[in-house]
């Protein structure tokens, strides 16, 4: 596992998502798996953990910090604020801001949070104040580096201004391109920020394994909801699986393995975090590092994906809504 730099912020060069070990893809996994699971992606290599206060809520950040004790000073723990799970909605007032960071340092088990995402930008607060709050913060020594999630490229050049963001996090992966066109990718080069795509492998649809006749529990996952998930969409998206098996074949790959070696080859400064709560998927997406896609794979991918149409929003109109 090499490293790649966020910003300043040296991590793995791909990271480790845990939210789904406790929330929003099914019901939450047995916690003894969780901590085996998030201390063995640490046994191979990963260093950046991405979790947050909403995950649970409230439980992922406690797994996080339960399994990331022991070897606290050897990792990277990222988290997020920006929901007001008490009264719901968003709020990152810096007064709220200042109440989160405690509760998250306490679950952590940490007396520092290395990256602290704005979970999504709340319209009612200009980001100058927010990252005034933090900034307050990081001088208190409670958080080492910012970031943003979801938000526009205006809104993180604003941020910038007041103080270098070091990581932007979006979803992107080969079937959810907007960064691309969005200006967030650009921002970002500009700015020099890192980028961090969650759901690197389409909320993992990319793996192949959600296939048309999966029922999602309505209950426990998130995705039930999503129109890309649909029975009907999920049945429209199969030329991309059947692209990914073929190219995959060719290279040796699982599908996964190569929508997630896509993004790695993108750009030097981006950091996908794959999640999982099995042990073979984490193997299967830690070997991603070692496929290397030329620049001939990289022609025939777009190529292939340009005559694809993708079916289905990223997520339902209430999460949208929340996306800058």
């Amino acid at each position: 596992m090499k490293t790649r730099t966020l910003g300043t912020l040296k991590v793995s060069e791909l990271g480790a998502g845990c939210m789904s070990i406790s929330a929003n893809y099914g019901p939450p996994a047995d916690k003894m798996q969780g901590i085996r699971l998030i201390r063995s992606a640490f046994e191979k290599g990963v260093t950046f953990f991405d979790t947050a206060e909403v995950y649970g809520p409230y439980t992922n950040e406690l797994l996080v910090g339960e399994a990331l004790s022991p070897i606290r000073n050897e990792v990277v723990i990222a988290t997020k604020f920006g929901f007001d799970l008490e009264v719901g909605g968003l709020n990152s007032k810096p007064e709220h801001i200042k109440k989160a960071v405690e509760g998250s340092l306490k679950r952590l088990q940490t007396d520092r949070i290395d990256l602290y995402y704005q979970h999504r930008v709340d319209p009612n607060v200009p980001i100058e104040d927010v990252v005034g709050a933090i900034q307050d913060l990081i001088r208190e020594g409670k958080v080492l580096h910012y970031g943003l999630s979801e938000a526009s490229a205006k809104t993180i050049r604003r941020a910038n201004a007041v103080h270098q963001v070091t990581a932007v996090q979006t979803e992107y992966s080969l079937m959810t391109r907007d960064p691309e066109n969005n200006g967030v990718l650009d921002i970002c080069e500009e700015l020099d920020i890192g980028f961090v795509p969650w759901g690197p492998v389409g909320m993992g649809y990319l793996t192949g394994k959600i296939k048309p006749n999966v029922v999602l529990d309505q209950k426990t996952d998130l995705r039930s909801g999503f129109d890309r998930f649909s029975p009907e969409n999920r049945k429209a998206n199969l030329p991309i699986l059947d692209f990914l098996k073929r190219f995959g074949k060719k290279k040796g790959a699982t599908s996964a393995q190569i929508a997630l070696a896509w993004l790695l080859a993108q750009k030097s400064w981006i950091v996908p975090i794959p999640g999982t709560r099995k042990m073979d998927h984490l193997e299967e997406n830690l070997a991603s590092i070692d496929i290397q896609l030329t620049p001939t794979d990289l022609i025939e991918i777009e190529a292939e994906f340009s005559k694809i149409k993708v079916y289905g929003g990223r997520m339902n109109e209430m999460q949208m809504k929340i996306v800058e």
